[in-house]
C-alpha cells in the first residue's frame, strides 16, 4: 500500500524503513514521508574543512591579538564532564579567573547562544565567559534587537581593557572584534 502510493517497491520502501538503502534519492524518501503522512526535512552539516572554521579561526586569531600575551591561551579546551563532547573555543587563565571564550561568526539566533552558553558555562568550570563576535553590520544589528545585558553585564569595551591589561573583567561579557 505505501510502495505504491509513493511509486516504490515494497523490498524499496522496507530498506527506507530499516534504514538500509543507501542510495535512496531524496524524491523517493519525500514520496514515502508523503505515503505515511510525514515531511521530509533534511539539514546538512560541515564535513571536512569548511569555509566557517577558516572564518572561526580568523574570529579567535583577531581576539587574540587584540587582548595580548598577558594570559596563559589553551584552545579546544573540554569541559570537564566525562562524555561531553563540547569544548571552549579558547580557556584563558590567570590573575586568579578562568575565562572561557566562544565564537561565533555569524549568529541568528541570539536567545539560543544564551542557552547554550549558559549552560556551557555552568558545566564548563570557568568564573567568566566572553562571547567574542565579529564587528559587523550584521552582528550589530541582531545585537541591537536582543536584550544581553543580564547574560553580558560587562560592556565588551571595559572587558577587553582589563582583559588586556591582565585583569579579571568582573564578569561575562560580549566583545565585537
Amino acid at each position: 500500500m505505501v510502495g505504491a502510493a509513493a511509486a516504490l517497491t515494497q523490498s524499496q520502501v522496507s530498506e527506507i524503513e530499516r534504514g538500509r538503502y543507501p542510495g535512496v534519492s531524496i524524491d523517493a524518501l519525500s514520496r514515502h514521508a508523503v505515503a505515511v503522512g510525514l515531511d521530509l526535512s533534511v539539514r546538512l552539516f560541515p564535513g571536512g574543512e569548511p569555509i566557517r572554521d577558516r572564518a572561526h579561526a580568523a574570529l579567535l586569531e583577531r581576539f587574540r591579538k587584540a587582548v595580548g600575551e598577558g594570559w596563559e591561551w589553551a584552545a579546544e579546551v573540554p569541559l570537564p564532564i566525562r562524555g561531553d563532547k563540547r569544548a571552549w573555543d579558547r580557556r584563558l587563565q590567570g590573575a586568579g579567573v578562568a575565562i572561557g571564550i566562544e565564537a561565533e561568526t555569524r549568529p541568528t539566533d541570539m536567545q539560543e547562544v544564551q542557552r547554550r552558553l549558559g549552560r556551557k558555562k555552568r558545566d564548563g568550570d570557568i568564573d567568566r565567559l566572553i562571547l567574542v563576535l565579529p564587528n559587523s553590520e550584521w552582528c550589530r544589528r541582531l545585537l541591537r534587537l536582543n536584550d544581553l545585558e543580564t547574560t553580558f553585564p560587562v560592556p565588551g569595551r571595559i572587558a577587553l581593557r582589563a582583559l588586556q591589561e591582565g585583569r579579571d573583567p568582573g564578569g561575562d561579557a560580549l566583545i565585537l572584534i
